[in-house]
């Protein structure tokens, strides 16, 4: 018999018959590489999977565990979770942390989740890093003075974000009845909510004398301050704000807000599919460093496949479930689910996608080091390119191309 020739390859090929005709050669569309990927090419017993192992924890990881057969080569892994992270609990509030140490891909920011009872205090202090947060659950009291000698005294509840520049002092306190919850990323995937320059621990490591000669008090007066930091306690529940304003008024006010309301922003995208929301430098003056946008996905809708070309972006999962894939040169893809409480990572320029695969709204937090929020479309870079050349590289109709979204629409049905 003649050897195949390359117009029967070819015909084979555009019927998906190819795998069978050619051993070790992948099935064609949607299956493209060889050799072939995913369970669609395996044996039962090839699939099985007889341990040890943990059903619970496998369940959680379907994308894991059974692949999409487009996935190819390797990837750092770009799925965490707060849910894993250990709890620092005191007695006024928790903390947990995922930093690069724990996270290994994250290299431009580090989070933290925490939580105030009401009248718990995260006691005075500052960090060698900028800080940026987002409150996902009831009230909390913040206090901050700027460089100028400008303080503040704000009440921020759910859905407004906060920030403050490396280096501003600050504190944070959980207003009644529920108190507060809510999310910390600093824009220095290194820096740990452990690392922080406390007040207390400051004073317990100067000289009373030093400490009278800098207040001009006696010394006397700091004989019962704590030895120990206090890092977060339970504290009583302030008064009214406009009586702590009151107090901190005489510096004036400072040129740029350090908070905003996120939840009540005008979304910068919004269909049947769902909303984005947005706040950087533009909205948001203050924050330089930090740029985001919450993402809310309907049940079987999809996050259209784009890229960030000016910063990596870091995802915290608040509600809901989703499958995000990634892609990168190589070729390389990779897809992980992900649940609320968990966090994505990927790289800048990194092409990827999230589809909602539960039965609820799915909403996460894109964070971005970088002042100004950039994206490019995927169909919007197609559609913007002369059509019999896109055709070319991909054999469609130039008719059909043209019915692709030219308008960016963020979001896209299932």
């Amino acid at each position: 018999m003649d050897p195949l020739s390359r117009r029967s390859i070819l015909a084979l090929a555009a019927t998906g018959s190819l795998a069978a005709a050619t051993p070790g050669r992948a099935a064609s569309f949607g299956n493209p590489d060889a050799p072939p990927q995913g369970a669609v090419n395996a044996s039962p017993g090839a699939l099985a999977d007889p341990g040890p192992r943990s059903p619970p924890l496998a369940a959680q990881f379907p994308s894991a565990q059974n692949p999409p057969a487009t996935d190819v080569g390797d990837m750092p892994t770009f799925w965490s979770s707060f849910n894993t992270a250990h709890k620092r609990i005191q007695r006024g509030g928790w903390a947990r942390q995922v930093t690069q140490a724990d996270f290994a891909i994250s290299t431009t920011v580090s989070g933290v989740n925490m939580r105030l009872d009401a009248g718990g205090i995260r006691e005075m202090h500052w960090h060698l890093a900028a800080e940026w947060a987002y409150v996902t659950n009831g009230r909390c009291r913040i206090t901050v003075l700027d460089a100028g000698g400008r303080a503040v005294v704000q009440d921020v509840r759910r859905g407004d974000l906060w920030y403050f520049p490396a280096g501003m002092p600050h504190s944070l306190q959980g207003l009644g009845p529920e108190g507060c919850e809510f999310l910390i990323v600093f824009d220095d995937g290194s820096q740990s909510e452990y690392g922080t320059l406390l007040l207390t621990d400051w004073l317990a490591h100067t000289p009373p004398e030093d400490l009278a000669l800098n207040f001009g008090v006696p010394a006397a007066t700091f004989a019962s301050i704590p030895l120990t930091d206090l890092w977060i306690f339970q504290g009583r529940e302030p008064g009214p704000l406009p009586a702590d304003q009151a107090q901190v008024a005489a510096g004036g006010a400072p040129p740029e807000p350090f908070t905003f309301s996120l939840e009540a922003s005008t979304p910068v995208r919004e269909n049947a599919s769902g909303r984005l929301q947005m706040a950087d430098s533009r909205t948001f003056r203050i924050s330089k460093t930090i740029a985001a946008a919450v993402e809310v996905i309907r049940p079987g809708a999809m996050r259209e496949m784009h890229w960030h070309p000016n910063a990596d972006e870091w995802q915290y999962y608040v509600q809901g479930e989703g499958r995000m894939t990634v892609f990168d040169a190589g070729p390389r893809a990779q897809t992980a689910d992900f649940r609320a409480g968990d966090i994505g990572y990927v790289r800048k320029s990194n092409g990827h996608y999230v589809k909602n695969t539960g039965s609820t709204d799915l909403i996460f937090l894109a964070v971005f080091r970088t002042g100004e929020y950039q994206e490019i479309s995927l169909s919007d870079w197609l559609t913007h390119t002369p059509a019999d050349l896109v055709a070319q590289h991909l054999n469609v109709d130039p008719a059909v191309l043209r019915r692709f979204p030219a308008d960016r629409p963020g979001l896209v049905p299932g």
